[in-house]
């Protein structure tokens, strides 16, 4: 009988550690803040690595422009600590911002560290300008 016993407590451990190993430490969904208080919600996921959100910018170089939420459509490479890329169609102005980054998580906690291009319109004298790079860290909002 204890044979049994040490037996099934090895098996659930196997199965506990297993499954441990195998999860995902990075979970997209949800809340996002980064460093300048810019918010994103990633709230729907699919099982081909697709999804969407929305993002609320908390600065912009428009002049008397109302921000407005814009809406973000992205793929993630699913892993432990993974990549993904994500565009936000910017709702108060002409230009799109692309993100790419990866989500680690250690002892600080979640985060996503991105670089992002904005591409704004521009006539063609004045393409050069066009384009802005830049980087930011998010960190899950609880």
């Amino acid at each position: 009988m204890k044979n049994i016993i040490l037996f099934s407590t090895l098996v659930l451990l196997f199965q506990v550690a297993l499954y441990t190993c195998q999860t995902q430490k990075c979970n997209l969904k949800g809340k996002w803040k980064n460093q300048l208080g810019s918010t994103m919600n990633i709230s729907k996921g699919q099982n081909n690595g697709n999804f969407t959100g929305s993002y609320l910018t908390k600065v912009t170089r428009e002049k008397n422009v109302e921000i407005k939420i814009s809406p973000i459509s992205g793929v993630v490479h699913n892993s432990s600590e993974p990549i993904f890329a994500f565009l936000v169609k910017w709702s108060f102005s002409d230009s799109i911002t692309s993100f790419i980054g990866q989500c680690f998580d250690d002892d600080k906690g979640e985060r996503l560290e991105t670089i992002w291009l904005l591409r704004a319109k521009a006539s063609s004298s004045e393409n050069w300008a066009a384009t802005r790079v830049g980087s930011d860290v998010f960190r899950r909002l609880t």
